[in-house]
């Protein structure tokens, strides 16, 4: 059983204008059912080696807009920006290390709010979190089908929404259960909640994957001219280990009479760097 953990970044529902946050992602980390306890066990290292012998704060957790905000916030707040880049970077390469894959999909909002979908589908296409959860399912199949193994099988963990739950729940069980028995979702065993997201560290390192796509994207895309050049350069780095690990980079098309136009809308709205991105940032060789 692999599992795949799902978070969001750049959220703001069926809002597609808002220029702050121009780029949505939904995706995460994937962890093989052995492979928990021991990535669980270096985190905890990792955490305790940053804080050193001022010990780790009590109750923490580790919420990305608090290690790479302006200044870090919380337990990071006043730490020097090397330093919680560092941790951030520790962090991607111990998930590398440990072989947990990452998925996720970025869409375009202003693209996403010009564009239809005329496919048979039962979910509102200008929605970008069930837009990605939708096309995710038709990824993790696939990735679990061809690149896992066809016994293999996956389920999907991901943050509450509870404003999402009913198009979530009608996404799954109609990708299971309805429509042609050829082109049903076969490898996804079940989805589900965490108990407590906040105490999750999977669904938490999700969500620092996404975050990192999602600012690099910006980065790449305009939106970030006046960073420096050490906070471009870092986001590209922390893209180059994520995007190293997905194991597809373009559209899984989804199968089924009608699609067409579903999977165009999603190569039209996905966001991707630009061509020869590496060649523009301060990236160490693999």
């Amino acid at each position: 059983m692999h599992f795949y953990y799902l978070d969001e970044s750049g959220d703001t529902g069926t809002n597609l204008k808002d220029k702050n946050q121009p780029i949505f992602v939904l995706g995460g980390t994937r962890v093989r059912e052995a492979g928990w306890n021991s990535t669980q066990q270096d985190l905890e290292k990792l955490i305790a080696d940053y804080f050193g012998s001022a010990g780790v704060p009590e109750g923490f957790e580790l919420h990305t807009h608090e290690l790479l905000g302006p200044h870090g916030k919380g337990p990071f707040a006043g730490h020097a920006d090397k330093k919680r880049y560092g941790l951030c970077i520790s962090i991607l390469d111990l998930l590398v290390q440990r072989k947990h894959g990452f998925h996720y999909f970025a869409a375009s909002k202003p693209t996403l709010l010009s564009s239809s979908v005329e496919a048979p589908i039962g979910f509102d296409t200008k929605v970008p979190y069930l837009l990605a959860f939708d096309y995710l399912v038709t990824y993790i199949n696939w990735e679990a089908q061809q690149k896992l193994g066809k016994t293999q099988r996956a389920m999907i963990i991901l943050d509450q929404k509870p404003e999402l739950h009913d198009g979530i729940e009608q996404i799954m069980n109609e990708r299971r259960y309805r429509g042609a028995k050829a082109h049903r979702v076969k490898q996804i065993a079940e989805f589900c909640y965490p108990v407590d997201s906040k105490q999750n560290s999977m669904i938490q390192l999700s969500d620092l994957v996404v975050y990192c796509v999602r600012r690099f994207l910006e980065v790449e895309h305009g939106y970030h001219d006046a960073w420096s050049e050490e906070a471009k350069n870092f986001y590209a780095r922390c893209f180059q280990k994520i995007s190293g690990n997905v194991n597809r980079k373009g559209i899984v098309d989804r199968k089924g009479k009608g699609m067409e136009s579903l999977n165009n809308c999603l190569k039209t709205v996905q966001v991707k760097p630009k061509l020869r991105w590496k060649q523009r940032y301060a990236l160490e060789a693999k």
